[in-house]
């Protein structure tokens, strides 16, 4: 009998069209988990993997905007996914697009604001 220990028990997809908050477009639990993972690698989207950040997301319904609170959070994962990917956000007026420092990291300025 095949261990589960490594298999994901949740896994959690998010929708970015780089102009509002990420949105959940699809979650799940076991064998649907290993789908979502499944269509993700096919389609060669970053997977990040983080239990307790798909544990408070997965309370989301589909079609819902990240919180508020995580934006900061789930900007730092898009920037990182859009880096190993070699993509960068097109700048918009009144935005600063990149994280000033070694990375240069695109960053989400609105996340600043609310700290």
């Amino acid at each position: 009998m095949k261990s589960n220990k490594n298999r994901p028990r949740q896994a959690i997809a998010l929708n970015y069209d780089g102009q509002s908050a990420p949105t959940l477009s699809a979650k799940g639990d076991a064998e649907l988990a290993e789908a979502i993972l499944a269509i993700a690698r096919e389609h060669q989207v970053p997977i990040y993997e983080n239990g307790e950040l798909v544990k408070l997301l997965a309370r989301l319904e589909l079609g819902d905007a990240i919180p508020e609170a995580l934006y900061r959070t789930m900007a730092e994962i898009i920037a990182f996914a859009w880096y190993l990917k070699g993509k960068s956000p097109a700048p918009r007026p009144g935005n600063q697009a990149l994280l000033a420092g070694p990375s240069n990291l695109p960053v989400d300025p609105a996340a600043e604001q609310h700290h």
